[in-house]
């Protein structure tokens, strides 16, 4: 297993749409391997495959307690996941491992059943509410090209990207 580098908002790579995973075998295990090892060690509670450069229909989100401070890591793979059934909403505070230093109240939904497949193409599926069920619609919009900062005011956006840039624009002249 690796660590995978984490592409970073404004790479164009992650407003691109995700292929349908095909394929079961030794390599999507290796990536979700490498994915779940990615997602632990930022730390993290999901990461789809394009933030790691990969255009495939495939996350993983951490499963475990997220209130327990001394919880360990419990990864769960989805495969080609969609949303099949949504219901209510909620606000919830969200950030991204591919948006550096910002976190913004997204509206979401407050309950959802999402199919997909495991690593072996068997199909399955999961009903989240609350948190989790943000984590997989956050997980699941990568794959579709959408970063949570298009779920923002487009103020809040545009004051993102010109700090962003003002920041990067002073490290790379230091």
């Amino acid at each position: 297993m690796s660590v995978l580098k984490i592409l970073k908002y404004p790479d164009p790579r992650l407003n691109e749409e995700s292929l349908d995973v095909e394929e079961f075998g030794e390599d999507l295990k290796a990536l979700a391997a490498d994915m779940a090892e990615t997602m632990i060690s930022a730390p993290g509670v999901g990461l789809a495959a394009p933030q790691g450069g990969k255009l495939l229909r495939l996350i993983v989100v951490d499963r475990s307690d997220l209130e327990d401070e001394d919880r360990e890591p419990e990864p769960m793979v989805l495969v080609n996941p969609e949303i099949v059934r949504a219901e209510g909403s909620q606000i919830f505070k969200e950030g991204c491992l591919s948006v550096d230093d910002f976190q913004s109240e997204v509206t979401r939904y407050m309950e959802i059943e999402v199919e997909a497949q495991d690593l072996d193409g068997n199909l399955f599926t999961v009903e989240a509410e609350g948190r989790m069920a943000v984590i997989l619609q956050h997980e699941i919009d990568h794959l579709d090209g959408v970063l949570f900062l298009e779920h923002v005011s487009p103020l809040k956006r545009s004051m993102y990207t010109t700090s962003l840039l003002k920041r990067r624009n002073k490290d790379a002249k230091s």
